[in-house]
Order: C-alpha cells, then sequence, then structure tokens
C-alpha cells in the first residue's frame, strides 16, 4: 500500500532526526574514546598517586587495567544510555513531525475536500458557486487555491452565459417563427386556394409547429439547468393523477400515439402520496415527459405505460415509469438521456423535438435528486427518479 503524503513528510523528517541522532552518538563515542585511551585522563598522562607504595613493575599495571575498566563502562554506559535517549527523543520527534505534516497539509485537504465536493454535486454541471477562499499568508498553497478559485469562476462564468445565450436565442426564434405561422394560416384561408398551395402551406405550417417546441424544449432545458431556489409543497400523486388524466393520456384507457406507431398504449398509474420540494411546473413537466416517452416508444399492439410513485424508508421519493416496446442495448440507455439523441430514429423523421430525457434529466438535477433508467429485457425501459422528501 502507498503511504500518503503525510506519512512520507513524517518518515522524512524522523529518519533525518535518527540519523543525526546516529551520526551524534557515534561522534561522540570515538572521540570519548580516543581521550580515554590507557595512560591518560583527557589529555594528562596518568601517573599513581604519590602516596601508595606498590610493589615494584606492579603499580602501574593495575591502574592501567583498572583505567582500561572504567573506560569500558563508560563507553558501554554512553552506548546503552545514548541509544535509550535517542529512541525516546526520536519517537517524541517522529510523533511531533506527524502533527506538523498535518497542520501543514491542512490547505491542501480543504482543497481537496472542495474539489471533492463540486464534482460530487449534481449541479456540478450547471454552476460552481462554491469556492476555497483559503485564509493564511501568501505562499504557494494559499496561490494555488487562489488559483483553483480563479478556474471555478471562469467556468462558472461560462455556463452561466452558456445558458443566457440558449435562453436570449430561444426568445429571439420566438418572434420570426409566430410571424411565420400567422402568414401561413392567412395565406392558406381562402377558399379558393389551389390544392397544391393548400398541401404546402400546410407542410410548411407542421415544419413550424416543430421549430416551435424545439424553441419551448430549449427555454425549458436552460431553465432546468438552473438550481431551484423557490420551492414548493408538491405530492407527486397529484401530478401523476393530472398527467394521466389529462387529454393525451388516460387511466385505463388507450391513447393515440403518433404517426410512426399507429395504434393504442394504456397507461396505468399507481400513484401513492410521494411529497417533495420543488418546482411545481417543472415537476410536472419530468412526469409528462416521461410518459409521453413511454407512449411515443412502444409497440404497435398491446402497449402499456407504468407509472408509480411511492415514499422510501431511507428518505427519498420515487418515481418509476415502466413501459413496453422495442428492445434497447443496456450500452444505449445512456445515451438516450443527450440532447437531439434517439434510438434508431432519424432526427427529422422522428416526432417531438428529442429534448424530453435530456429535460428530465435536468430537472432531476435542479432538484438535487438522482436518476436511473434500465433497459427492460422484453423490450422498453424503466426510468426511476429518487427526490428528496419533503421534511
Amino acid at each position: 500500500m502507498r503511504l500518503t503524503v503525510r506519512a512520507r513528510l513524517t518518515a522524512v523528517y524522523g529518519g533525518l532526526f535518527v540519523s543525526a541522532g546516529l551520526v551524534l552518538l557515534g561522534a561522540i563515542y570515538v572521540l570519548v574514546g580516543r581521550d580515554n585511551a590507557p595512560g591518560k585522563v583527557g589529555s594528562t598522562t596518568f601517573q599513581p598517586p604519590a602516596t601508595e607504595t606498590p610493589e615494584p613493575g606492579q603499580g602501574r599495571v593495575h591502574y592501567e587495567e583498572v583505567l582500561e575498566g572504567t573506560r569500558a563502562d563508560t563507553l558501554h554506559t554512553l552506548l546503552t544510555q545514548g541509544a535509550i535517549a535517542l529512541l525516546v527523543v526520536s519517537a517524541a520527534t517522529i510523533a511531533l513531525g506527524w502533527l506538523i505534516a498535518g497542520r501543514m497539509l491542512q490547505p491542501v485537504h480543504r482543497i481537496t475536500d472542495t474539489a471533492r465536493r463540486i464534482a460530487e454535486s449534481p449541479l456540478a454541471d450547471r454552476g460552481l458557486p462554491e469556492r476555497i477562499a483559503l485564509d493564511g499568508p501568501n505562499d504557494e498553497l494559499k496561490q494555488l487555491a487562489d488559483t483553483f478559485d480563479l478556474m471555478l469562476a471562469r467556468l462558472d462564468q461560462s455556463f452561466d452565459g452558456q445558458r443566457r445565450f440558449i435562453a436570449n436565442a430561444s426568445h429571439e426564434l420566438r418572434t420570426p417563427l409566430t410571424l411565420n405561422r400567422t402568414l401561413l394560416e392567412v395565406a392558406l384561408e381562402p377558399e379558393n386556394t389551389s390544392p397544391e398551395v393548400r398541401q404546402l402551406g400546410t407542410t410548411l405550417l407542421a415544419i413550424n409547429d416543430r421549430h416551435g417546441r424545439l424553441i419551448d424544449g430549449l427555454l425549458l432545458l436552460a431553465r432546468s439547468e438552473r438550481e431551484v431556489t423557490e420551492r414548493s409543497y408538491v405530492d407527486l400523486a397529484d401530478i401523476v393523477d393530472h398527467v394521466a388524466v389529462s387529454d393525451t393520456v388516460k387511466v385505463s384507457d388507450t391513447v393515440k400515439l403518433s404517426d410512426t406507431v399507429a395504434d393504442t398504449v394504456k397507461v396505468v398509474a399507481e400513484a401513492e402520496e410521494a411529497a417533495v420540494l420543488g418546482d411545481p411546473v417543472l415537476l410536472e413537466r419530468l412526469v409528462q415527459n416521461l410518459v409521453e416517452n413511454g407512449v411515443r416508444h412502444n409497440v404497435p399492439a398491446d402497449g402499456w405505460v407504468r407509472v408509480t410513485t411511492c415514499t422510501r424508508p431511507d428518505g427519498w421519493v420515487e418515481l418509476q415509469v415502466s413501459n413496453s416496446g422495442p428492445v434497447v442495448p443496456r450500452y444505449e440507455v445512456a445515451g438516450l438521456f443527450e440532447p437531439f439523441r434517439r434510438y434508431h430514429r432519424e432526427r427529422l423523421a422522428a416526432p417531438g423535438a428529442g429534448l424530453g430525457l435530456s429535460i428530465v434529466q435536468a430537472v432531476v438535477g435542479a432538484h438535487q435528486g438522482r436518476l436511473h433508467a434500465d433497459a427492460r429485457d422484453e423490450g422498453g425501459l424503466t426510468v426511476t427518479v429518487l427526490l428528496p422528501r419533503a421534511p
């Protein structure tokens, strides 16, 4: 297992201190051993005390033996006591080095924690409002944190500018589309209009309506990608019942599919209480897009869409929409939530603007929820949305 930076810094501190201590202990040992050579005490030649009258030839030998023993005991005591002292001081130094390394690395941990929170936030691709704002001296770590904050500010400005551009461009395109529709309707109003002109006008009106739906989808997508700041109490069960009994979808009844599938689909809702805090308009569009997607991409005969809501014990509210339909490979499911992405359908020939599931994903992210989609083995999809339960 690779050591952390803190452990490696502590190992470096401790290793340097122990090495220096061993060198110092060895130098003292050499110096003491040299100065206490036989016949010397410090740098003075040893002579037996004058008061003693040793036997001829034995006095000097006796004192040299005593001095040699004292020297050996001194060196042994120096080594043992010095080693113990070095061990104790080294342990204290390593512990102090661990604390100092942790203190020095606190700014790095703060930068890492901030980056992790931003990366794991469901709104990371919509805005980056959080900053590190590191205090302290203007050292290398503070310069790193300030540079990271500057990068986040630039990215946040870029995301916000992109959203404003989409919203402004969509608003600007509404006017010419409305004008075109009015002119086409005026041109088709006279009864003596030729069949060719009427057919052309009808086709142009259909294209104009398609572009209008695309612009509406882009506007809603731009709005959905912003965090919901004003939240209201919303029961998803009421929204499901409202969508299910609307003009386009009826519970236990049949729904006419688009021109690509000339048959009917049964939509069944099993809605239990599921209270959340959010934007009612966006949440209604979320449910409506999921149901319409299940109805539109279905099978020609005996098709069905099932919508359920419930409150889970873990504090999440669950909305699940399942539908029959063509078999979708599991590796294609994630791509279905990208804008203008359809599975095995031409962009111009397919109904809708191709933004339905992208809007669903954006609305879920704006409400700090979770989204999971899985392909059914029998065909079709199962889309599960989890939103925080209202307190």
